[in-house]
């Protein structure tokens, strides 16, 4: 299972600080018409938002898009599982400075009613938990507002949405513009990303895309990325072919077998922490099932950092490092 519900991990790297992302840490006015109530969608429902002040952040995605917006002053706090790598290694280091880690755990209701939230932004089984008993609903009855990622809506009972998984990384951060009044910072920053996407796709290779196997975790059975997470998008805008893209899923397990049908030219490792890539690139070296895919007898790895590969705006770091990549492969 993906990382945000698996044993809490660390990982390596540092992301990408690219010239969109170079005005990380000041703050934005209000847009002056904008409301104190807005209307606006929760996964597949319409909500009334009041104006937060007190926001918790589950996790680098959700920080890393409040901070984007320049939201660090209605910040209350961040929850951070050792999943993630070190909020100094963010573009938004100077932003982490200034808001309270709240916890290294998974998210519970216990710390945003102690913090005091009036919004807690985080996604559907990756923060919001029916089993740890802290979901839209039970907020809803104690007047905190809630906020999912739309990457995460896919399987959320009741109201679904399915959006690829950039246009959901988009539709988030002009969400959010909406709740916090700020959607002309929010048309800013989009526009910033979609352009930079843009530019990748124009570069990409456009025939005979190299297949990908994206390796999350597990030696019995691996976890992958099927095509509702964004590095499926990282994939497929870099020019390469997810092997699973062809299931409806977030991150889910398949099998050995399929994977080495698939046969794929390139892996890409997600990096954890406590299963950090140099222990996994190992294991596929050493593994009777792994050893001879066509990825690891010509050592093809790349190595994708946690938060370029969960919903945030560092997804397009890491589709912009996939991409030059993938123009410097020799096939």
């Amino acid at each position: 299972m993906f990382a945000h519900e698996r044993p809490v991990r660390t990982t390596l790297a540092a992301a990408v600080v690219a010239a969109l992302l170079a005005g990380c840490g000041a703050s934005v006015q209000d847009d002056p018409q904008a409301s104190d109530r807005v209307q606006v969608m929760r996964c597949g429902e319409s909500v009334e938002y009041r104006k937060p002040e007190r926001a918790v952040a589950y996790e680098g995605g959700s920080a890393d898009k409040l901070f984007s917006l320049g939201l660090v002053d209605q910040v209350a706090g961040y929850v951070m599982p050792p999943a993630n790598p070190p909020v100094s290694e963010s573009p938004w280091a100077a932003d982490y400075a200034k808001v309270k880690m709240l916890s290294d755990d998974l998210l519970n209701k216990e710390v945003v009613v102690e913090a005091r939230a009036d919004l807690v932004v985080a996604g559907w089984r990756s923060g919001f938990s029916e089993q740890r008993g802290i979901t839209p609903e039970i907020l809803d009855g104690l007047s905190i507002q809630s906020f999912m990622h739309s990457e995460s809506c896919y399987n959320y009972p009741g109201f679904p949405q399915k959006l690829p998984p950039f246009e959901a990384l988009y539709s988030d951060l002009e969400r959010l513009g909406q709740i916090f009044g700020v959607s002309g910072k929010a048309t800013e920053v989009v526009g910033g990303l979609k352009q930079r996407v843009g530019k990748v796709v124009e570069q990409a290779p456009k025939e005979n895309p190299v297949s990908v196997f994206l390796y999350d975790s597990g030696t019995d059975q691996p976890f992958t990325a099927g095509n509702q997470v964004p590095p499926n998008d990282i994939i497929k805008l870099a020019g390469g072919r997810n092997i699973f893209a062809g299931l409806e899923q977030r991150w889910t397990q398949v099998g050995w077998e399929a994977v080495a049908k698939a046969a794929p030219e390139v892996i890409i490792i997600l990096d954890y922490g406590d299963q950090p890539a140099a222990k996994k690139i190992e294991f596929l070296k050493t593994s009777a099932r792994t050893k001879n895919l066509p990825a690891v007898k010509n050592n093809k790895f790349f190595v994708l950092d946690y938060n370029e590969g969960i919903s945030g705006p560092r997804n397009i770091d890491g589709l912009e490092k996939f991409a030059t990549y993938v123009r410097g492969l020799q096939r």
